[in-house]
């Protein structure tokens, strides 16, 4: 029978979606793309904005018109979430949530021996157990992800994801330094930690932290490199930035969110810390690492935020100095302490506010590419084209590289000849 993905949402969505791939093919099912005909669509959900629904709603939709008589089955956050609703689409026969989704095959042949709608969704903010699915390959990464925990206990007031995840259930050492030698023994070069609150690994086991994690995966055999693809900055240890500062496998780039340049807001949104605490945080970490690549999340538009919120916003943002931002507009989001605050910030200005941030963002990406010129660079080339080879590098800069060799898969040496985010030229060294 042939069975096809579609994923929405983060990377531990696509995590999740490739290992469970990887139990349908151990039991000799053929993987298909999401816009084939199939026997089975599954579909990942994602529920982190009301947008988010109304995407994953679609898909959902998409998948039954394809084929009529396919087996849906629908999981992830949204299904957790709202999973009345994703049941009385039309077509959908399985929904489960966001656990133990390593019964969604015997559920499937459930299905095809009854019938019947299955809903499997089980109450999710008192679990305590990690889900144990493993990944052995990725279907369209040249970058190995490996999921290191699940839930987050913040509960940031704009946020649902603590709702739809639960609280933070860490993953076994040895289970995740198992899999990623297994994955370095396939080929993969790279391998990047990910969770939904990465930084919190350990946090609720005994006699294992975060630290203990890294420092047993700096010391695997052929590993070239080692990413975190996001961490709070109080997270950010003194021993887990001496780690980095000294062992040359950890990439040079950490993705630090900040969520806004105003201390009052910030205070809204929950996070718990100061801009003074962040800021004496950069200052440690590029005295350690100072050529390291610090990328952000903003979020611009919170409810209630002023124009001097936005003008501290904007400064703030200077002064870190930021590599990258990923800058998001507020989007309410059903179920949120800040969804039911009056004072929205009308559209027209949130995107005004948007624009400015995104221009400012290319500057200094921009300004931090131009700084690298004079170094050489790690690259990972990802994709080539027949005229060039494309990649990142440790420190996160995006270049493509003028080749006629196939370098997929490949670590090379490079200097770049022209900074232009997104994209910058550089030449083989």
């Amino acid at each position: 029978m042939d069975v096809a993905f579609y994923t929405l949402g983060c990377k531990v969505n696509t995590y999740e979606s490739e290992a469970l791939q990887k139990l349908f093919l151990d039991y000799c099912f053929t993987v298909v793309h999401h816009k084939d005909f199939a026997d089975i669509y599954v579909i990942n959900t994602c529920t982190v904005t009301n947008a988010s629904d109304a995407k994953s709603r679609k898909a959902i939709r998409r998948a039954v018109k394809q084929n009529p008589d396919a087996v849906v089955a629908v999981i992830g956050c949204y299904s957790q979430i709202d999973s009345e609703t994703v049941a009385a689409i039309d077509g959908v026969d399985i929904v489960m949530g966001t656990s133990q989704r390593e019964q969604l095959l015997p559920l499937i042949k459930q299905y095809l021996r009854d019938r019947k709608q299955i809903m499997a969704v089980k109450d999710i903010t008192r679990s305590k157990t990690f889900d144990r699915l493993n990944v052995t390959s990725f279907s369209e990464n040249t970058r190995a992800f490996i999921k290191i925990q699940d839930g987050c206990n913040q509960y940031c007031s704009y946020c649902i994801i603590p709702f739809a995840r639960g609280p933070v259930r860490s993953r076994d050492k040895d289970e995740i330094l198992n899999e990623a030698k297994q994955l370095i023994k396939e080929g993969y070069k790279e391998i990047v930690l990910t969770g939904i609150h990465t930084g919190g690994y350990g946090s609720d086991l005994e006699n294992v932290t975060f630290y203990d994690l890294l420092l047993a995966l700096s010391k695997l055999p052929s590993l070239k490199r080692l990413r975190i693809s996001s961490i709070e900055f109080n997270q950010l240890t003194d021993d887990i930035l001496t780690l980095f500062a000294e062992n040359p496998v950890f990439a040079q780039h950490l993705h630090i969110p900040i969520q806004s340049g105003s201390d009052r807001i910030l205070e809204k949104m929950r996070r718990r810390y100061r801009l003074t605490d962040y800021h004496e945080k950069l200052i440690k970490i590029r005295s350690l690492l100072p050529n390291i690549a610090i990328t952000t999340d903003i979020i611009v538009g919170y409810p209630e935020e002023s124009e001097a919120d936005f003008e501290a916003i904007e400064n703030t943002v200077k002064a870190c100095q930021f590599s990258e931002m990923h800058v998001f507009p507020y989007s309410k989001r059903s179920g949120t302490k800040a969804a039911k605050v009056k004072a929205q910030v009308h559209g027209t200005i949130k995107s005004l506010r948007v624009n400015k941030l995104i221009a400012l963002n290319e500057k200094l990406a921009n300004d931090y590419i131009a700084s690298m010129k004079p170094f050489k660079q790690s690259v990972l080339f990802e994709r080539c084209d027949g005229d060039y080879c494309y990649g990142h590098t440790s420190n996160y800069i995006y270049v493509k590289v003028p080749t006629q060799k196939d370098l997929v898969n490949t670590l090379h040496d490079i200097e770049i000849v022209t900074a232009n985010y997104p994209q910058s030229l550089a030449n083989l060294c």
